[in-house]
């Protein structure tokens, strides 16, 4: 009697797989390696909310992966899908993704089994509410032990609802906002963080086509220019990162969505389609491109770069022999399943990994986790006083050369750096940083000869790091 693996567990998996490739590298402790491996808790409860009348039980569930540095971090989200493996992969990828770019966090995730498509909004704040007060209760949320954020399915609306709560259940607490990220700005949140995971796609994307070594295999010139990119989903990650590829001067030739795909060989402008699928629910029916009624076959279409940016094993072992993608950019969370993995690789394709590539979101949930705790907007104190300096800077120039700037001009160097320019910055830095990790990674181990497991094998030796000033383990 045969029995399916669902999709969960072939998620969990997955990363499982790619951790233990990566840690037969490491020459830490054993016991440390199985610690890291292992989710430490798991919390599922059932909860009943009362809507029109009718009292419905719906099931939540909190993974928290790893403890060696706290508070925990991960998003929360809303589907019928949701089960306990997804979570589970979902927090231990989250391990991983905060120490390769060095955010100060452990993994954690968590998620509803609801349909946010087909549930009104009373009925959305409720279980919202309700399970926010089930994580209060068991203390599995605050700004000093598990920080919750949006995931597929939730947005800003959500956590403003999660912050609420938890501060009518803990109030006065100063840092109370600090409870979750990803809220509205108005809320306690950051600017920059609704394009924050589709901007860090573009910054680590852009570094690898910079990397001379890493193209040279591919045929690929240096620069983002001109290079063509097919992009699978156009919801927030996928729209951002294709929006700043665009700008930097990429062609943006496909785009698929869950009703088809369109392709253009000379360019797509991704605003006109975003706009058009807003108004019309559909991107079926844009002008000037071929529509492809199963979107799964734009995938495999002839292009540089293929950006996944929608759910999970969208690129298996039956379509990987097709892909012609040079590289793959994983903006999605476990896009490419390890059986395809290794038919791509065999083929010389290379995958910028998702626990790299997408870590943007939480980069920036740090910052404005950072925001909560200081109490303070960034920029706010330097601004004014950055500008001053400048503009007597240019004043200066002006008066010693006897040649005056335009107001253009001046206005572009006066600036000073405000909130979004600050998160910008410090997005930035922290992809680029990271990259030349992994590939420096790549450089001293001989064996280690993908960035997957060279991400997975920067992070075990960071968290091996943190685990060893615990003295926990030797």
């Amino acid at each position: 009697m045969s029995t399916t693996i669902s999709p969960g567990r072939e998620f969990l998996d997955s990363v499982h797989y790619y951790y233990d490739q990566a840690a037969q590298h490491s020459k830490l402790n054993p016991g440390i390696l199985e610690q890291i491996r292992t989710c430490n808790s798991v919390y599922k409860v059932k909860f009943p909310v009362e809507i029109d009348g009718q009292i419905q039980v719906f099931e939540g569930i909190r993974a928290q992966h790893s403890h060696h540095k706290l508070p925990t971090k991960g998003g929360i989200r809303y589907s019928m899908h949701v089960d306990e493996d997804e979570v589970v992969a979902l927090a231990t990828l989250m391990t991983f993704k905060c120490a390769v770019v060095d955010v100060p966090f452990g993994g954690a995730k968590g998620g509803v089994k609801i349909n946010p498509r087909t549930s009104s909004v009373e009925l959305l704040e409720k279980v919202t509410r309700r399970f926010a007060s089930e994580l209060i209760k068991k203390n599995l949320i605050g700004p000093a032990m598990d920080v919750p954020a949006p995931d597929y399915g939730t947005g800003a609306r959500e956590m403003a609802w999660i912050a609420d709560t938890y501060h009518t259940f803990k109030y006065g607490e100063t840092n109370a906002l600090g409870c979750v990220t990803g809220k509205p700005v108005g809320q306690g949140g950051i600017r920059g963080r609704t394009e924050a995971t589709g901007m860090g796609v573009f910054f680590g994307l852009r570094e690898a086509l910079h990397d001379a070594d890493l193209l040279k295999p591919l045929g690929l010139s240096a620069g983002i220019e001109g290079k063509r990119i097919i992009v699978q989903g156009l919801g927030n990650v996928g729209y951002h990162a294709a929006i700043f590829c665009q700008r930097a001067g990429a062609v943006i030739t496909g785009i698929a969505e869950r009703e088809g795909g369109i392709f253009n060989p000379d360019g797509l402008d991704v605003d006109e389609v975003f706009q058009f699928r807003q108004k019309n629910g559909t991107i079926k029916g844009f002008h000037g491109c071929v529509f492809l009624e199963d979107s799964s076959q734009l995938l495999e279409h002839e292009c540089d770069v293929l950006l996944p940016a929608a759910l999970e094993n969208v690129i298996h072992q039956d379509n990987a022999e097709r892909i012609q993608a040079k590289i793959i950019a994983e903006g999605a969370n476990g896009p490419v399943t390890q059986e395809a993995e290794r038919i791509l690789h065999g083929r010389g394709v290379v995958i910028l990994p998702d626990l790299y590539l997408n870590a943007g979101g939480v980069t920036v949930s740090y910052f404005e986790w950072l925001k909560n705790l200081s109490n303070v907007r960034f920029g706010r104190m330097g601004k004014r006083a950055e500008e001053a300096s400048l503009r007597r800077l240019v004043t200066t120039i002006e008066k010693n050369t006897g040649k005056s700037l335009s107001a253009e001009e001046k206005e572009l160097i006066i600036h000073g750096a405000d909130e979004r320019d600050l998160v910008y910055s410090g997005l930035e830095d922290t992809m680029i940083t990271a990259y030349h990790e992994i590939r420096e990674v790549m450089h001293q181990n001989a064996n280690i000869t993908d960035l997957r497991t060279a991400a997975f094998y920067s992070a075990i030796e960071k968290i091996g790091v943190s685990y060893q000033s615990l003295g926990i383990f030797p």
